[in-house]
């Protein structure tokens, strides 16, 4: 008999990463060597009952879910008996549920009487008094935070519901990672299980401000002490000790209900599922290329760019920068420190600037005539301006303009909510090449704003020497090429980029199948083993472009810091005057 007979004639095993973000959930189905098979996505609904608040509701995301599950399956041609495994990504949002019942809890406290409304967003900023009140406290543990919460964190809106809530109904709350809640409706399973971080001294740290796996001391510091009671039973996603085991560990398997829900077999085992930026990092961060052997993990940074962009490191040891959440130990890569830098606008910049000019109707006619995207446009017309004027190079048709991008505040490496924009070149022009221009100028910003971020963290510690782009920008070859010459690195872009975050929670999957069994493979391993091949920008040395972006770095510094000294220039001048008003 043929020895490979019996791995011919196996059938095909097949594991679901589930991305459930802001606006809607994708579900992406891949084989055991990690070939994407199909996609399918469905919408989600969000609620504002006012100004800053934003509301979902874990029982209509579960809703799409099992949607995109089923109909990635349907396209995919799939058996449902195939697939072996599957694990849940989400946003930073916070899902509320009581601990008796499991009934949802309204997130707008006792205002609100919309119980199905149960998750407060990511992007929510009910909480400011909150958030000053647990910065105010100055702990210690702010300094994994780069030295302060954010509004946008989970914490300060339990401690929001805290405040809008009588006693007794928060006593009954248990309060979830979103991604925890749908891995807790997959499984029923209420507590995971201890793991071997249990034995550890590790400081006990809830990642990115999220609801779980803080100390009692540090509870009792910021008035919410009742989240430690009782083993810390209003906490979801963790065991008994009130730690978060790392992503891609078993919670189990689908229960009965959940697997009639997702048209899947109860046997599918459910991995432990991550924030979703995180997942983006475990998507794109084991791509294969050319000469990755002097690439080691802890010298790759991955950045998840789409409408805001997040840059994630693992490192051997932990490193502390200000402006940078983290380092968070064996949060998702066990051994390692996880570090999280971002943007709250990278496309979203882009487009804002964009659709603003006097020309984006007429330019979005022409692109739309030619069956190209805007950015596509825009880049040809970027190309046929250097084509008909001479100049050697795209860059140096904007050369004297300075945009600095700031519109929605910084969070790295600043962490300053009230920095804005700046330009210096504005002219009365209002061509569709000015367009072009300013489109362009924003690129720029994007590539030296990155590489800010990226000299910060390497000053503190981290040892990044390579990048991995994933999102929508990614298909940017202007961008890429900016990027990789302004931080002197190359640039990788996976195969996978495009669903990168929902890639990255299949191999979480896988991860859970093989710590569950005899099969050995790490996180680290599936990731490398299964990632397929990535593109590389590699950057260009003494050209024009390089000096240019190297110039208009120090530029960008300027610009940076000018801004804060002409804000504390006019606070001086009009402080007196104020506090005699006052």
């Amino acid at each position: 008999m043929d020895p490979n007979h019996s791995l011919l004639s196996r059938p095909k095993r097949h594991h679901i990463g589930v991305d459930v973000g802001t606006g809607s959930a994708r579900a992406l189905v891949i084989d055991e060597n990690g070939r994407s098979i199909a996609s399918a996505s469905k919408a989600i609904d969000e609620w504002q009952p006012q100004p800053g608040i934003h509301e979902q509701s874990v029982r209509q995301i579960w809703d799409s879910v099992c949607h995109a599950v089923k109909e990635a399956v349907s396209q995919g041609g799939i058996q449902p008996e195939s697939v072996r495994s599957i694990a849940f990504v989400a946003t930073c949002s916070l899902a509320i549920f009581t601990h008796d019942t499991d009934e949802p809890v309204a997130a707008g406290g006792r205002e609100s009487t919309e119980n199905d409304h149960n998750v407060i967003l990511w992007m929510d900023q009910r909480a400011k008094l909150e958030t000053e009140t647990i910065n105010k406290t100055q702990h210690e543990l702010l300094k994994y935070f780069g030295g302060s919460i954010s509004v946008l964190m989970e914490l300060p809106k339990i401690l929001w519901l805290k405040h809008h809530m009588s006693e007794a109904d928060f006593r009954r709350c248990k309060f979830f990672d979103l991604n925890d809640a749908l891995t807790y409706v997959a499984t029923g399973n209420q507590l995971f299980p201890c793991t071997e971080m249990c034995t550890r001294d590790a400081l006990p740290i809830g990642v990115d401000g999220t609801a779980k796996g803080w100390s009692r001391e540090f509870l009792e510091a910021v008035q919410l002490e009742i989240l430690a009671d009782e083993d810390f039973k209003r906490v979801g996603g963790v065991c008994r000790h009130g730690r978060a085991p790392p992503a891609g560990t078993s919670a189990g398997h689908l229960c009965e209900r959940s697997a009639r829900d997702l048209g899947l077999k109860p046997d599918v085992r459910v991995g432990v599922g991550t924030i979703d930026s995180y997942s983006g990092w475990v998507g794109t961060a084991g791509s294969n290329f050319d000469g990755q052997q002097n690439f080691p993990l802890h010298s790759r940074m991955a950045v998840v760019a789409g409408t805001s962009a997040c840059y994630i490191v693992a490192s051997r040891k932990p490193v502390f920068v200000e402006g940078i959440w983290g380092p968070y130990q064996d949060w998702v890569l066990p051994g390692h420190w996880m570090s999280e830098g971002g943007q709250v606008a990278t496309g979203m910049l882009l487009r804002h600037v964009v659709e603003i000019h006097p020309a984006y109707d007429d330019a979005l006619k022409l692109a739309n005539n030619s069956v190209l995207s805007i950015y596509d446009f825009l880049d040809r017309h970027l190309e046929n301006m250097r084509s008909k004027s001479g100049t050697p190079d795209v860059s140096y048709l904007g050369r004297n303009y300075f945009y600095y991008g700031d519109l929605y505040g910084n969070r790295s490496p600043i962490a300053d909510p009230s920095m804005t924009g700046s330009v210096v070149g504005l002219t009365g022009d209002k061509s569709i090449d000015n367009l072009a221009i300013q489109y362009y100028g924003v690129l720029e910003f994007i590539a030296l704003q990155i590489r800010h971020v990226m000299s910060k963290m390497n000053e503190a510690g981290t040892e990044v020497n390579s990048l991995f782009i994933s999102g929508s920008v990614a298909n940017n070859a202007n961008l890429m090429r900016l990027i990789a010459t302004s931080c002197d690195t190359p640039v990788i872009v996976p195969r996978q980029a495009g669903v990168a975050v929902c890639f990255g929670a299949a191999l979480l999957a896988v991860t859970a199948i093989k710590t569950s069994t005899s099969d050995t493979g790490s996180l680290w391993s599936v990731m490398q083993n299964l990632s397929q091949q990535g593109e590389i920008q590699q950057p260009e040395k003494n050209t024009l472009l390089k000096d240019l972006l190297d110039v208009k770095y120090t530029i960008y510094l300027e610009q940076c810091e000018r801004q804060r000294v002409f804000r504390s220039m006019v606070e001086k001048a009009i402080s007196s005057h104020l506090d005699s008003s006052a």
